[in-house]
């Protein structure tokens, strides 16, 4: 697989999808993992769980909405490998809340992490990459960035903005022998339903029953990586709920009204 022999960062490393993606590639002949995310402890936990030497991991907690101090995060990665090859970006918070109920520091908080740390990550990355020539950026969309429903007008806005940014980052980059892969998952069986933001920013602390039944991370890793490997730009990973994007596509008006009548949460 395209990605042996690697430095790769994940974020969002210390559960859900991004660990399973740091379990997936430690697999891989002669990678060197990078695991960002804010619990330094679940951090370590993963690490061990890798099995990779400790030459070969680096962990580096840290909150990407703290933009100013993303810089220094990449510096630290490139004095200890050199390089990025591939930076999986996971970090995320979801919503469930009625917009007329929704505090604005709510869709800020949303913004900050599934958006404005993401971009600046990239913007800090990218001169590394640009001056390797070579460089992969893959991003953990949703199927929410490509549709929209009830009580996430957070969430389905940050994840559409990442389309058209990385949309118009990878054409940039193109000819300058970088990638930009674009991943919507449909369900997956994560905690971000529990984690998802309520209309006051307390946690919504239950389990969606979609979620529960999701698909397990692990397939869901594998899926991504040969996805990765053969540098597809967008690729959609779930059950049958990922149809709704072919329906926004080709009969919006039935997938409107399909949402229309679906509960909330």
């Amino acid at each position: 697989m395209a990605l042996a022999n690697s430095v790769i960062w994940i974020t969002g490393a210390s559960s859900g999808i991004g660990e399973a993606i740091s379990l997936a590639v430690s697999k891989l002949s002669n990678v060197k993992l990078v695991l960002s995310a804010r619990r330094a402890d679940e951090l370590h936990r993963v690490a061990i769980a890798t099995g990779l030497p400790a030459s070969n991991v680096l962990i580096l907690p840290m909150d990407v909405a703290d933009l100013d101090s993303l810089p220094a995060h990449v510096e630290t990665v490139r004095q200890r490998f050199g390089r990025i090859d591939y930076l999986f970006q996971n970090a995320g918070i979801s919503q469930r809340s009625l917009v007329i109920d929704t505090n604005f520091s709510v869709y800020k908080q949303i913004m900050d992490v599934n958006f404005f740390g993401v971009v600046a990550l990239t913007k800090a990355v990218l001169p590394l990459m640009l001056a390797q020539g070579s460089g992969h950026f893959v991003v953990t969309s949703s199927v929410a960035g490509k549709l929209a429903t009830k009580q996430r007008s957070g969430y389905c806005a940050s994840k559409h903005a990442l389309h058209g940014f990385f949309d118009a980052l990878r054409s940039e980059v193109y000819e300058a022998g970088l990638r930009v892969t674009i991943v919507c998952p449909g369900y997956i069986r994560t905690a971000i339903s529990i984690n998802a933001l309520g209309p006051d920013g307390h946690t919504h602390g239950k389990m969606d029953e979609n979620q529960e039944i999701g698909m397990a991370p692990e397939d869901f890793a594998q899926r991504l990586l040969r996805a990765v490997s053969k540098e597809k730009e967008e690729v959609y990973i779930g059950g049958s709920e990922i149809y709704g994007i072919y329906l926004k596509r080709f009969l919006p008006g039935l997938l409107s009204r399909i949402l229309r009548n679906r509960k909330g949460v």
